[in-house]
């Protein structure tokens, strides 16, 4: 990466800039190849970049999708100290009747909490979400609230609930929505793929298999949710690792699950092998310094007030270019954190993400002194030397006038006694 130094930028431009607080993305581009589903979206998980994208704000009913909600509302409530996952939740009559997809609980046993929570991430059982609700909330409705209300909270537009589990489809979302919520879930919650990358799950003495089949492959997938509905498609939001780079995709809307199965793979596949994600910069990482007047300290350091971390296509690595656009003089006192200017970067001349330049350190006003003696190193000891341009045009001019003078006296004199001569 090269690095170049500018002069701070006019204010218009500079609260141009400011506007571009983070990556800047255009309309998603569509996949570079036919997708058999109605609606897809790629999104890298680590900066939240999406690299291509379908219909991406249809909306289409999300089945049992609705199941990650659940898991994230009932995993905050867990975070927050409202519940536990050792808790032995009893399993209401309305729990064990609801239909679909089942775990199997029985009427009025009790549960621990952690089981049902593995019951709706492994076999996506709709009773189980039901009784984690009553659980959580008293009664489902209430529950739902919640989940309508951190959809709202997570910038979910474009979604709504209407119960724990996702039948029948009256409930609405995007593949938008749910790689916004997939992201939140795994990012807060990441110790829950290790429940949602199991195989199967014996309950009851029933086993059942995991309905995500991208599991059974060698390709770093560990999760997340697959739904169907007669009248939705079948859908699936899949998710792999691999080294330092995470992929999310979401599919809804396919004919078959094998085809649901075949277009995640190829939707992560195609992100692997020619995207990569870089932290461009590292916050609180130096960068530039600024000249102090009047401070205690006649530098200040300026560096990122938050790191850079960009999805780029692997080709592009080469070419990403930083500026640094910042008031080269700035007076005392700075306030570790206050804003100076801004770091561009740039690929192919074109913005691909700014943030503020900062001070990381404070620097405090100087003493009187101090403040003298910077001065008079500014003017005699440092380009361009004004100090001392100007002191030496003072003794010329005295010379040059003072010389004058003894010369107009000298006329004077030789004139006053020029007769004593003849």
């Amino acid at each position: 990466m090269l690095s170049t130094r500018h002069r701070f930028l006019s204010a218009a431009l500079y609260t141009l800039c400011l506007l571009y607080a983070g990556p800047v993305q255009a309309a998603e581009p569509a996949p570079p190849f036919d997708v058999a589903a109605e609606s897809v979206l790629l999104m890298n998980e680590r900066s939240g970049r999406i690299i291509c994208a379908k219909n991406p704000d249809l909306s289409i009913p999300p089945a049992s999708l609705t199941k990650i909600m659940t898991l994230v509302v009932a995993n905050d409530a867990i975070d927050n100290g409202y519940a536990s996952l050792d808790d032995e939740v009893v399993i209401s009559e309305k729990a064990w009747r609801t239909g679909g997809s089942k775990m199997f609980v029985a009427v009025n046993s009790r549960v621990p909490l952690r089981k049902l929570l593995e019951g709706i991430a492994i076999v996506s059982g709709n009773d189980a979400c039901v009784a984690v609700a009553e659980h959580i909330a008293g009664v489902e409705d209430v529950f739902v609230e919640k989940m309508n209300r951190k959809a709202a909270e997570i910038g979910m537009n474009n979604t709504m609930f209407k119960n724990s589990h996702g039948l029948p489809d009256e409930q609405y979302t995007t593949v938008r929505d749910m790689a916004i919520l997939a992201d939140y879930y795994i990012s807060h919650h990441p110790e829950c793929l290790q429940i949602h990358s199991t195989k199967e799950l014996t309950y009851n003495a029933i086993t059942q298999r995991n309905r995500n089949g991208l599991l059974w492959l060698d390709s770093g997938f560990d999760g997340l949710k697959t739904g169907w509905f007669s009248t939705a498609g079948y859908h699936i939001v899949a998710t792999a690792q691999q080294e330092q780079d995470r992929f999310i995709a979401v599919v809804m809307g396919a004919g078959t699950v094998r085809q649901r199965e075949a277009v995640a793979r190829q939707l992560i596949t195609y992100g692997f092998r020619n995207f990569t994600t870089l932290e461009v910069l590292s916050a609180a990482t130096p960068l530039a310094q600024a000249s102090v007047w009047k401070g205690a300290q006649d530098h200040v350091a300026l560096g990122p007030a938050a790191p850079v971390i960009l999805t780029v296509e692997r080709s592009s690595l080469d070419s990403i270019v930083v500026q640094n656009d910042f008031a080269e003089s700035v007076q005392a006192p700075v306030a570790m954190g206050q804003e100076f200017g801004q770091a561009r970067i740039l690929l192919h001349d074109g913005l691909l993400a700014s943030v503020p330049l900062v001070a990381l350190h404070a620097v405090d006003r100087a003493s009187l002194a101090r403040c003298v003696l910077h001065t008079a190193t500014l003017l005699f000891i440092r380009p361009p030397y004004w100090g001392a341009l100007v002191l030496a045009l003072l003794l010329i001019a005295a010379c040059v006038a003072r010389l004058a003078s003894r010369t107009g006296a000298s006329s004077r004199t030789r004139k006053k006694h020029g007769d004593n001569f003849l």
